[in-house]
């Protein structure tokens, strides 16, 4: 019972810092951000994205995945649960949640970027929509898990502030 009762407050506890941290840093996302949609226009998305970046001097993070997909609601709680990490990259980066799925592959915009690797893919473009990056996620996990290290690695690398536009990955 014991063991019970401290599981369901220590569940509670992080539930608590997650929504304070989050509460806390204001963070204000629009719905591309936050959520893959398969009957949104991707071009549209794009451009108040890269306009957003430009106006906020961040890159634009382009996370290709859908609701059917593992790997992309195990990165989502990964993030939900490491308030750091998911603060660091909503403040260094506009995220473009891009959905590919049976009934919208969304060919036309996925036609002109580097092949994905699986599921979820990232790419980070610059506020002026230069590509600069393509990334499999799973550069992004050790022992078969997200880490905490590599999430604010590639993080503080990737950032607006470290743009060259020569930089290659």
């Amino acid at each position: 019972m014991k063991i019970y009762l401290l599981k369901a407050l220590l569940i509670f506890s992080v539930v608590i810092v997650n929504k304070s941290v989050l509460a806390e840093n204001n963070l204000q996302l629009p719905t591309y951000s936050t959520e893959y949609n398969d009957q949104s226009d991707p071009f549209k998305d794009a451009m108040a994205a890269i306009k957003l970046a430009g106006q906020s001097n961040r890159n634009v993070l382009i996370e290709i995945g859908g609701d059917w997909c593992t790997w992309c609601h195990r990165m989502d709680v990964f993030l939900e649960k490491n308030p750091e990490v998911y603060y660091a990259l909503h403040s260094k980066f506009v995220v473009l949640k891009i959905s590919v799925s049976d009934s919208n592959e969304n060919e036309a915009f996925m036609k002109d970027l580097p092949p994905v690797l699986g599921y979820p893919h990232m790419y980070v473009s610059t506020g002026t929509g230069k590509m600069i990056l393509s990334k499999d996620t799973a550069e992004l996990q050790e022992d078969g898990q997200y880490s905490i290290e590599h999430w604010l690695e590639f993080i503080d690398t990737w950032q607006a502030q470290n743009n060259a536009e020569s930089k290659k990955g």
